[in-house]
C-alpha cells in the first residue's frame, strides 16, 4: 500500500525531520527572488517595506508577486527530489502512488471535476450576488496570469502535496506504525501552514475548519485510492481557477482574474459547507468510481515494517 512504502528498518523518523529541516530551507532559498525585489524597490526606489503580508501582496503587479511567491516551490520541489532521492533512497514515485506508474487519468479526472464545479459554483453565487462583485477582466494581464498559472501553480499545489500527502504521511506511519496518525497529522500541520493567510484575519480561527478539513480530504483521497492522483489534480483545479476567476484585498493571492470579490469577508456557511457537504458528495464519487472498499483498514488500520522495495541502492 502507498502510506507503507516509506516505512522499513532504514527509515527512522529522524531522517524525516532532518528532510523537513532541508525542504524548509530550499522554501526560503526560493524566497530570495521575492527578497532581492523587495530591497530594490525599498532602497533604490524608496518605496516602504511592507510591514504586513497584506501589503505585501500589494508590493508588485500581481501577476509579478504572483510569479515571484510561486517560483519558490520550484525550489521547494528540488528539496524534496533531493530528500527523498539521496536522505532515504526511494524513488519519487513512492511517495506519488502504489501504482507502477503515475495515473494521469485519475489526475485529469479529479482536476476536471473540481473545476468544473467552482467555475459553475462561481458562476451561480455571481448571479445571485451580483452586488458582491465587479468586473476585473483585463486581456494582456489576464493572459499573462493564465501563462504564469498553468506553469507554476500546478508545481506550487504539487510541492504541497508531496510535502503533506506524500512525504509527511510515510514519516509519520513510520514513526506511529498506523494510519490515523499520519493522517491527522498531516491534516492538522497544512490547516497551520495558512496561518499567515490574509484570509485568517478577516475571517478569524474559524477559517481553519476548512484548512484543515480540506487537508483531511485530501489525505482521504490518498489512502482510500493508495495514491496522490486524486489528491494532485483537485488541488491544481482548485487553486488555479480560483487564481484566473476570483480575486480579492484580502485573499492569498493577488491576481488579474475575471471577477474581483468586493465583498465584505465572513466566514459563514461557505467556510463550513465545503467540509460537511460538498467533501463528502466527492468522497462518494471518487469511492463509486474507483471501487473503493475497506475503509476502516485503510484510513486506521495498523503498519507493519517491511523490506522496502523502493529502495535506491
Amino acid at each position: 500500500m502507498f502510506i507503507e512504502q516509506g516505512v522499513h528498518s532504514e527509515n527512522k523518523f529522524w531522517k524525516y525531520l532532518i528532510g523537513s529541516a532541508i525542504i524548509i530551507t530550499t522554501s526560503f532559498v526560493g524566497q530570495v527572488p521575492l527578497l532581492l525585489g523587495i530591497i530594490y524597490e525599498t532602497v533604490a526606489k524608496g518605496v516602504p517595506y511592507p510591514s504586513s503580508t497584506e501589503k505585501l501582496m500589494h508590493f508588485f503587479d500581481p501577476n509579478l508577486t504572483l510569479f515571484l511567491i510561486l517560483i519558490s516551490f520550484v525550489f521547494t520541489m528540488g528539496g524534496i527530489y533531493f530528500v527523498v532521492r539521496y536522505l532515504h533512497n526511494q524513488t519519487m514515485l513512492s511517495v506519488t502512488t502504489a501504482r507502477q506508474k503515475i495515473d494521469w487519468n485519475r489526475v485529469f479526472f479529479s482536476f476536471s471535476l473540481w473545476s468544473v464545479f467552482t467555475i459553475v459554483s462561481t458562476l451561480i453565487f455571481y448571479q445571485m450576488n451580483p452586488d458582491d462583485f465587479s468586473l476585473n477582466f483585463k486581456p494582456v494581464p489576464f493572459a499573462i496570469l493564465v501563462v504564469i498559472g498553468m506553469v507554476l501553480i500546478p508545481i506550487q499545489t504539487s510541492t504541497e502535496e508531496y510535502v503533506f500527502r506524500g512525504y509527511l504521511m510515510q514519516g509519520f506511519a513510520n514513526l506511529a506504525k498506523n494510519k490515523w496518525f499520519p493522517l491527522v497529522m498531516t491534516s492538522v500541520i497544512f490547516g497551520a501552514m495558512h496561518l499567515s493567510n490574509p484570509e485568517v484575519s478577516k475571517m478569524g480561527n474559524i477559517i481553519f475548519v476548512y484548512y484543515i478539513g480540506t487537508g483531511l480530504f485530501l489525505g482521504v483521497l490518498t489512502l482510500m485510492d493508495d495514491g496522490m492522483e486524486l489528491a494532485l489534480g483537485f488541488h491544481a483545479a482548485n487553486n488555479l481557477v480560483s487564481a484566473l476567476l476570483v480575486t480579492s484585498d484580502w485573499s492569498a493571492f493577488q491576481t488579474h482574474s475575471i471577477f474581483k470579490d468586493i465583498s465584505e469577508p465572513q466566514a459563514g456557511l461557505d467556510v463550513i459547507l465545503p467540509v460537511i457537504v460538498i467533501y463528502p458528495i466527492l468522497l462518494y464519487i471518487f469511492s463509486s468510481k474507483y471501487n473503493w472498499t475497506d475503509w476502516k483498514e485503510k484510513l486506521t488500520g495498523k503498519i507493519k515494517m517491511q523490506e522496502n522495495k523502493n529502495i535506491i541502492k
